[in-house]
């Protein structure tokens, strides 16, 4: 399963310039990480999903990465919580306790707090899937290249763009070999077996995306790359309306959680406790 390849249709997402979407997914992203009210990064999250409905984006492109995201979602909550299990309360300035567990504390602040983290992270993920499984590296590199970014590093960020299929099948292709030679990978053996036959696909790998650099530097070198001071782009996109409308719906809801946050709550907080 291909969890960073470009998926091409035609909707209105994918129809947007590269640097449309990224100038959105940065507006998007800071307005969720700038607030700390649980009411804009939900309606951020649904917005976010309501994209991905639009964009036709399914969920077996994305399982893999959802469970790996929720499972370093619910990592980060228990610890943040046994670092701190008051902190919601320093936050809010009030104390509700309703439980004990093992002598410590639950309190409906930090509970509060806890969901109000959980979904402010979760929040960002749609907005990342979106870009990346929406965008043409290199129509996208030609975008920062037309905004004024040196062609090099704009080839630089399609190349990484690129890579990530071609990392994912050759892990597949390794995985497959593994076991062809007798390496027991799958679920009938112990996690801890799974996990140290896991590994050795790793020296493989390193070996052969050393060998893929050195081919796609050797043939850049062989055409010229970098020898110029500009260079055409075979794909490339200008902005339209539809792009500026995507980018003014994007700020103005970055400057509504702006706003919420400065001119309702007088807080990046919203402390329902008052």
């Amino acid at each position: 399963m291909k969890i960073f390849s470009y998926n091409s249709a035609d909707t209105y997402i994918h129809r947007l310039s590269g640097l449309t979407k990224l100038l959105c997914f940065l507006l998007l992203t800071f307005a969720v990480m700038y607030s700390y009210d649980i009411r804009v990064i939900l309606a951020v999250m649904a917005f976010s999903v309501l994209l991905m409905r639009l964009s036709l984006i399914q969920f077996s492109q994305i399982r893999v990465m959802v469970i790996y995201v929720l499972i370093f979602l619910a990592t980060n909550a228990v610890i943040s919580f046994f670092f701190s299990p008051e902190f919601g309360v320093s936050i809010y300035g009030t104390r509700h306790e309703f439980a004990r567990v093992f002598g410590v504390s639950l309190t409906y602040e930090q509970l509060f707090y806890q969901v109000t983290k959980f979904f402010k992270y979760a929040a960002v993920v749609p907005l990342g899937m979106i870009f990346l499984l929406t965008t043409n590296p290199s129509e996208f590199a030609s975008s920062l290249n037309g905004i004024g970014v040196n062609y090099k590093a704009a080839y630089a960020v399609a190349l990484t763009l690129r890579y990530f299929p071609d990392i994912q099948r050759d892990y597949h292709d390794i995985y497959l070999s593994q076991q062809a030679r007798g390496l027991e990978l799958s679920q009938k053996a112990k996690f801890l077996d799974r996990f140290k036959n896991s590994l050795l696909i790793v020296i493989p790998l390193i070996f052969s995306t050393l060998d893929r650099i050195e081919v796609i530097s050797n043939a850049m070198d062989l055409r010229g790359f970098s020898k110029s001071k500009t260079r055409t782009w075979y794909t490339s996109r200008k902005l339209n309306r539809q792009d500026a409308l995507a980018l003014g719906v994007s700020a103005l809801i970055f400057l509504i959680a702006l706003g919420v946050s400065l001119f309702i709550n007088h807080s990046r907080f919203y402390n329902p406790f008052i």
